[in-house]
């Protein structure tokens, strides 16, 4: 059983201690789930977590951002894809749940429940971590519009019910022209150009839009906002990616201390040696300090902060990094079995290394933290 002596933190509450325990005992009785079918299976986790109530945390009038860290860090500890089921639910409507107007709402009730699956198109060809250069547009068509274009990368990407499309609308130069839609996945013109294999199996693809028409009231939010949209939407939810970091850390951790007991290396155990020892020490240390600045920042937006920008830069970054640190020291104490293929450290070793690129790369992490301090 992982540590869970930062439940007590002042960070958190008796209600979240409350969904810590209720999400452990569904992750003990319900994970892992066999991934041979990964869209099979993303389309069953979205069910079950939602039958459970689970996925009632991902989007509505008040998103308590804590409750989604415990969430993808508990999941993300059990089993990798159903914490990318979950996450994306709440990703993918993060926009209609802060922008969206009541009509829009209503894909809530179907997304909570686990009866559709959602998905966050932004990413592009070109464009990656520089969302002001989208070159998909959206034009204004009678009273609606037209869209053409293509985004990558996109989670759920093949199997979502519905995906919140970013989109050049010209309302001004780089960031100031573009906006949001709601986009129904049987839209005519969505098309599943390719569906794209990663070192961790999800689904992932590729999509074009080919003279698809939508009515105004597709429009999330106003014309123009779209880029106030996408981060407001990854305000909240880039913390989140550094609570399933930690984990996959806190996991590899667990599963380290549990090889040290066991494993006799020059007659005696792993754990008594000072090397060992040392990297324990360290895997142990860049976990808390990665819990720490992950609380940290859903805290701070829990209590109101209109932007927690750095804070969850700060969050995403070192979580990432140093997640992917702690289960590289644990392949190595696992030796042989920790690159044994369906070994849980292994898995590991593959889960991480994608959350240091999406949802802005670790790179574009540390121009934010900067630009945040001289601003001031």
């Amino acid at each position: 059983m992982s540590d869970t002596s930062f439940l007590d933190w002042p960070f958190l509450e008796a209600r979240h201690r409350e969904l810590a325990d209720e999400l452990e005992a569904w992750c003990a009785a319900e994970l892992p789930r066999d991934h041979a079918d990964v869209d099979a299976c993303c389309v069953r986790l979205v069910r079950d977590l939602g039958r459970a109530g689970f996925l009632e945390l991902t989007g509505g009038d008040a998103i308590d951002v804590r409750s989604l860290c415990l969430a993808r860090e508990t999941l993300a500890r059990h089993d990798g894809l159903a914490d990318f089921a979950f996450a994306m639910q709440g990703l993918g409507t993060g926009a209609i749940s802060l922008y969206g107007t009541p009509e829009q709402k209503q894909w809530l009730e179907r997304t909570r429940r686990g009866e559709a699956l959602a998905a966050f198109a932004l990413s592009e060809p070109r464009s990656g971590s520089d969302v002001a250069r989208l070159d998909t547009i959206a034009e204004r068509v009678g009273d609606g519009y037209r869209l053409d274009g293509e985004k990558t990368w996109i989670s759920n990407g093949g199997i979502a019910d519905l995906y919140t499309v970013f989109a050049r609308t010209g309302e001004g130069p780089g960031a100031k022209g573009l906006s949001a839609f709601l986009v129904p996945a049987d839209t005519p013109g969505l098309e599943i150009r390719e569906r794209l294999e990663t070192l961790s199996p999800h689904p992932l693809a590729r999509l074009g839009f080919n003279d698809l028409r939508l009515p105004r009231s597709a429009l999330i939010g106003e014309p123009g906002q779209g880029f106030r949209i996408a981060m407001a939407v990854l305000d909240v939810f880039r913390a989140t990616v550094g609570a399933a970091a930690l984990g996959f850390a806190r996991r590899a951790l667990d599963e380290s201390l549990s090889r040290s007991r066991s494993r006799e290396l020059f007659g005696a155990q792993l754990a008594e040696l000072q090397m060992v020892q040392g990297h324990l020490a360290d895997m142990a240390l860049d976990v808390d300090a990665a819990a720490l600045l992950v609380y940290r920042a859903a805290w701070t937006k829990d209590q109101g902060a209109a932007r927690i920008t750095r804070e969850a830069a700060m969050a995403k970054l070192y979580a990432t990094d140093r997640a992917q640190r702690v289960i590289d020291k644990a392949v190595q104490l696992h030796g042989g079995d920790g690159v044994r293929k369906g070994h849980i450290v292994e898995s590991l070793y593959r889960e991480i290394r994608a959350l240091r690129i999406y949802e802005g790369a670790s790179d574009v992490q540390k121009v934010v933290i900067a630009r945040s301090c001289l601003a001031e």
